[in-house]
């Protein structure tokens, strides 16, 4: 189907909720969009830091084939094959242990159910992290909510307030737009959901006067260790740690979306990891399954264990191909060294960027960057779409910040070639 014959349906019988660039991708390998009329384009955006092994990965379309052709969905009332080991994987890369998650991975491709069982059983001093499996962010971030606030009631202060951080980005949802400290985003769909407390990002003084005020009312403060949606805005280690120390100190519990900087992103497998403070619960979407819609709330097994049947649930969460496509992922991210390769090429990345005119300063960890552009650069949402045709997407989070989030199988030929033609735009 054509750009044209495209925008005419969509006009007529798509809601108007995006602003969408002029192009309709149909195909895609490895770093490379394609669309309708055969052009290619560098895709330095991924989906939104969805696509993390690129377009087209073998190990995740076979991955996806199989499972269609087998079963693509039950319900949770029953046990499908992939779950658990995705669940063990990730209990792995939540303890930063990636030995642990490379034996396992190895064993899973092999597929050697008694190696698997072997390497998934933790050791006695191992914390377990246990796993709901959702459809998206927002969802994720929903369950982790909701955790925070049944282990208070059960288990914990008694509290029901969340702290959140303004910039933050949580979802789309009435109670994560609540969580979301941004009046743009708000003010139209009030009265929301109560229960919300904001602090600005890394202002220890300012969290401490919150905790001051409201006590054991506060069952958990809500972070992004990297801030996406505002511009790639990292948190500090300190701001992190007193995070974790007032939150523990009135009994509550410490939430990591990890929604946008998990699965490697950093160049760790979560983002917490590059701040040394560990969170109770975690979100994750967007990587986990390459491009095949999942969500996961994380939760060491002591918080996690305060859900009983019936608290929470999911029709479509954990179903058989997203687990499948989760579990292909995950393994091949392991199994290729994907942590440091996205290390590596994100300083690169972060350095060719900082040398370029009109940059006033680059953020980020691994491939998940942002760079703030001068006055004389204009609107980065024009540099955004000149970019676009000289076949480069990127994206722009504000009128003078650009946002990277590119596959993490793109390597220094393919940052030389976007920085090329940055140059060029910002000349």
């Amino acid at each position: 189907m054509s750009l044209e014959i495209q925008k005419t349906l969509e006009s007529s019988y798509v809601m108007h909720t995006f602003g969408r660039s002029n192009v309709d991708f149909v195909g895609g390998h490895g770093m490379t969009l394609v669309d309708d009329a055969g052009r290619e384009y560098t895709d330095f955006l991924a989906g939104i830091g969805v696509c993390c092994l690129g377009h087209g990965h073998p190990a995740l379309v076979e991955a996806v084939r199989d499972q269609a052709e087998r079963l693509m969905h039950v319900s949770n009332y029953f046990y499908i094959e992939h779950r658990g080991e995705v669940a063990a994987l990730l209990s792995k890369l939540a303890n930063d242990d990636m030995d642990g998650a490379r034996i396992l991975a190895d064993a899973i491709v092999a597929g050697h159910a008694d190696e698997v069982r072997a390497a998934a059983a933790p050791a006695a001093d191992e914390q377990v992290w246990e796993t709901f499996f959702a459809n998206s962010g927002a969802e994720a971030n929903e369950g982790s909510m909701k955790l925070a606030r049944l282990y208070a009631h059960r288990t914990g202060n008694g509290g029901n307030t969340i702290v959140c951080l303004r910039g933050g980005f949580h979802g789309r949802t009435l109670e994560t737009i609540a969580a979301t400290m941004q009046d743009w985003l708000q003010g139209s769909f009030k009265p929301l959901p109560g229960g919300f407390v904001a602090c600005t990002p890394n202002d220890i003084d300012e969290l401490r006067a919150i905790f001051d005020k409201l006590g054991s009312e506060i069952c958990a403060v809500m972070v992004e260790p990297i801030q996406g949606e505002s511009g790639v805005h990292p948190l500090t280690r300190e701001f992190m740690q007193a995070a974790a120390d007032l939150v523990h100190g009135v009994g509550g519990l410490l939430i990591a979306d990890e929604v946008q900087t998990g699965i490697f992103r950093s160049g760790k497998p979560f983002a917490f990891q590059t701040l040394g403070v560990v969170p109770d619960i975690m979100s994750l979407a967007k990587g986990i399954a390459g491009g095949v819609p999942a969500g996961a709330c994380m939760a060491r097994r002591e918080v996690a264990d305060v859900f009983r049947p019936g608290d929470h649930g999911s029709t479509f969460g954990g179903s058989c191909l997203a687990v499948a496509a989760a579990e292909a992922v995950l393994c091949e991210l392991v199994r290729g060294a994907y942590d440091e390769h996205a290390a590596e090429v994100g300083a690169y990345f972060a350095e060719r960027l900082a040398a370029l005119p009109h940059v006033d300063e680059v953020r980020g960890a691994g491939l998940m960057v942002g760079c703030d552009l001068d006055e004389e650069a204009g609107d980065a949402h024009d540099v955004v779409a000149a970019l676009l045709d000289a076949g480069f997407v990127i994206n722009a989070t504000g009128a003078h910040t650009l946002r990277f989030l590119p596959p993490l199988v793109c390597e220094r030929e393919h940052v030389d070639a976007l920085v090329s033609a940055l140059a060029d735009v910002l000349a």
